[in-house]
């Protein structure tokens, strides 16, 4: 058996799904998608299908009901099945002939209890029951017009989606993203009691909204069942308010009693809120080709962590707007071609220059074994130059599938090389190093009346000025990296001037953009008044403060601004930084911003004592395995950051993927950002002799596992045997986690979750 970890995680979540859609009808949500297209891709399933038709389709409402000739449907869900999510079931089942629905939901039983308001003491006796399940089987039944006919619901946990063996997503907690001061009023007004909520650090689980707080719960039923799979009883800790609320759930969630008993092996599981620090979300100091290439390409439809490659090179049809649409797109995710993932791999932990060199390696070695004439260059990579490469493809067919993943990679790389973003991007840097130093020298309004000039309205700007989006990143990176400033009178000048340009640019845009038109709430800038604007502005601005304040409440993660000297000048020091050398401290100064949350009586008996005796408090590097979660989301550049990080604050330690069959390997994501990569990097402390290697390569996987095709069949439920990680699925006791393996010994294990970029894109969206 492999080792466990967030790609076998992934992969044995699929095969479960896998086992059930032979011959099927298959409907995905966005989420599952994005999950199957970074794991294993649709070729996976569709191959498990086994029909010549492509019969996998979008779950929605308007989707195509199945004929005839398809009884059997699967549906996999990543939400509760309540709501507007069983009216589609319905629809979608009524007007369609099937016999035999499937459907499996990433959320487990007990979150389902919660939802349908069952208290915990009944929700305790019902342990081994699914009778929320039951319940919907008899519905499917019901549906398809005969009781006779056969339906299944089970929980399977396809919470993540693997970009890398160092990097994983979230896509369904994509809007997922912590609280700013100002929701503490949405809260109050929420509250049916007369105590108000003062600041942040108040808010608890009995004081949110009833949907966030089911998003939470549905989070942690996700990373229960990671924690079962990798076979270890977590420790909770937290940064910031909305983390403290997640740790303290996962801490205490009740299903997670049994599991914790068996678990042979303990990990420490860290949440930071991305609110503390906007600067490394927004800022372009990341000298990394992915990252790049994440913001300046079109998004992929549907998708949070990937983008559309423009094909069309590849083809006899000329390179123009028009038809980039008659040729289906490329993307990032290339889960079936290792050497296609072997690059992907070496993009996300190089700097930009050694990523395009390496893209060139690639392409040239792939050329140079089909026997194209491939005319070597040596010096600068330029795109003009990659392109000839790639072009080298274009008339082979046999060559243009062997390397199919890696075309779409080199294309990637030349059409982010010559976008138009990408050349400013360097024109971002300097303006943005530019403003550290202001702001170690002057007040906060002189910062602002140098952003005053740059604000212009469409028919004034050049291609090198910025665009109202990009003013606003400005603005994130302004007030995050500033922190807690001094309100004065030239504050409030400055901020009006910067106000009144900014509304003025919205009102004169042409056409407004998906971002203006969420911030204005105008589809169109012929609604857009110049009041609307200004409203619409006053609201920003109020959330920039928002974004300035937000590290108030720390004490030790108070600033990442590092004041200039007469050596250096003033830099940026990112809050996952500081989080990681705190952690990897080696003197083991107890905490003071990352908060341990207790896991019941016990866990509380020893804080206490431990305020009056010699007993040293929960500590996060207590464990041989870390995980580390980014609550809003990480970029790329900090994914990197933190995985070089960790070898150099403990010397001696190696980056060593995770084992897995080639075949089954899982790319991977971030969420990611918006929800949007998860990092799973191991690093032994030692390896003499290259025992820890031959020990590894031992634990290599041998095989996969199956699950048959129980179901619902009439009145009575038949759930077949499921694998260990879902016995809680079958109503049996859960089974004893697996032994622990020796290559987790002195390991540790970081994990990034839902990285994304332009986090400006939820300013308007954190009160819904």
């Amino acid at each position: 058996m492999s080792t466990p970890g967030v790609l076998t995680f992934t992969q044995q979540a699929w095969e479960q799904v896998l086992a059930k859609v032979k011959r099927a009808v298959v409907y995905l949500d966005a989420a599952c998608a994005e999950s199957l297209h970074w794991g294993c891709g649709s070729s996976r399933l569709l191959e498990a299908v086994g029909n010549s038709a492509c019969y996998l389709r979008e779950f929605e409402p308007a989707a195509v009901g199945g004929g005839a000739e398809q009884p059997k449907a699967v549906f996999v869900l990543s939400c509760l099945l309540k709501g507007r999510t069983v009216e589609t079931l319905r629809d979608i089942i009524c007007r369609s002939h099937f016999q035999y629905c499937v459907v499996v939901t990433a959320v487990n039983h007990a979150v389902h209890l919660t939802a349908n308001h069952v208290p915990p003491a009944a929700a305790a006796e019902l342990e081994g029951q699914q009778p929320v399940f039951e319940q919907l089987e008899e519905k499917l039944c019901e549906w398809m017009g005969n009781m006779n006919y056969t339906a299944e619901v089970l929980h399977v946990p396809l919470l993540l989606a693997c970009a890398a063996p160092h990097l994983a997503l979230t896509p369904a907690f994509a809007s997922l993203f912590p609280l700013l001061p100002q929701d503490v009023h949405i809260l109050n007004r929420a509250r049916s009691d007369k105590r108000r909520l003062g600041n942040l650090a108040e808010v608890d689980a009995t004081t949110l909204t009833p949907e966030l707080l089911l998003t939470i719960r549905c989070l942690v039923s996700g990373l229960s069942s990671l924690c079962e799979h990798l076979g270890v009883r977590e420790e909770c800790f937290a940064v910031g308010s909305l983390s403290r609320i997640i740790a303290a759930d996962l801490a205490n969630f009740a299903p997670a009693k049994n599991r914790r008993k068996t678990a042979t092996g303990r990990a420490s599981v860290v949440f930071v809120d991305r609110t503390l620090d906007l600067t490394g979300a927004v800022g372009h100091h990341g000298d990394n080709l992915v990252e790049k290439i994440l913001s300046v390409l079109p998004q992929l439809p549907g998708h949070t962590n990937d983008v559309m490659v423009n094909m069309v090179e590849l083809t006899a049809l000329q390179a123009e707007e028009e038809n980039q649409n008659m040729v289906a797109p490329g993307c990032l995710a290339q889960s079936n071609d290792p050497a296609a993932k072997a690059l992907w791999e070496a993009l996300l932990n190089t700097k930009h220059k050694e990523a395009v060199m390496e893209v060139r390696r690639h392409l040239v070695e792939a050329a140079s074994r089909e026997n194209l004439p491939i005319k070597m260059s040596m010096g600068r990579v330029t795109p003009g130059q990659l392109m000839s490469y790639i072009h080298l493809f274009k008339n082979n067919l046999k060559a243009l599938g062997n390397h199919c993943g890696l075309l779409q990679l080199g294309l990637a790389t030349v059409q982010t090389l010559k976008h138009p973003q990408t050349a400013k991007w360097d024109n971002f840097l300097a303006f943005e190093r530019l403003l550290l130093q202001s702001i170690g020298e002057s007040t906060m309004s002189v910062v602002l009346n140098q952003l005053l000039p740059m604000i212009k309205p469409s028919n004034q700007r050049t291609n090198d000025d910025y665009s109202p989006e990009e003013l606003l990143v400005l603005l994130i990176y302004i007030y995050s990296v500033s922190g807690e400033f001094s309100v004065d009178k030239d504050l409030g000048e400055g901020e009006e001037k910067v106000k009144k340009a900014l509304a003025q640019v919205f009102c004169e845009e042409s056409e407004l953009s998906p971002l203006l038109q969420k911030i204005t709430g105008c589809d169109s800038s012929i609604n857009l008044t110049f009041r609307k604007s200004r409203s619409a502005v006053d609201e920003l601005f109020t959330s920039l403060r928002d974004i300035a304040g937000a590290r108030n409440l720390m004490k030790q993660f108070k600033s990442v601004y590092v004041p200039g000297n007469h050596t250096h000048q003033a830099s940026y020091k990112p809050l996952l930084k500081q989080v990681v050398e705190e952690i990897f401290n080696p003197e083991r100064p107890d905490p003071v911003d990352i908060e341990h949350m207790s896991s019941g009586l016990t866990d509380l008996l020893k804080t206490g004592f431990s305020m009056f005796m010699k007993v040293s408090r929960p500590h996060p590097s207590d464990h041989p395995l870390l995980i580390l979660f980014v609550v809003g989301g990480v970029t790329v550049s900090e994914a990197k950051m933190i995985k070089d990080l960790v070898p150099s604050l403990k010397p001696g330690t190696q980056g060593l993927p995770e084992a897995q069959e080639p075949q089954n390997s899982n790319p991977s994501c971030v969420g990611g950002v918006e929800g949007r990569l998860a990092i799973s990097s191991l690093f032994p402390s030692s390896d003499e002799g290259g025992e820890w290697k031959r020990r590894w390569l031992r634990s290599l996987p041998r095989g996969r596992g199956s699950v048959g095709e129980g179901g619902r069949s009439g009145c009575s439920s038949h759930l077949s045997p499921t694998p260990r990680l879902t016995a809680t699925l079958s109503g049996g006791r859960p089974t004893p986690a697996p032994e622990w393996k020796e290559p987790f010994k002195h390991t540790r294990i970081l994990l990034l979750l839902s990285p994304t970029r332009h986090l400006y894109r939820r300013l308007r969206s954190r009160g819904e």
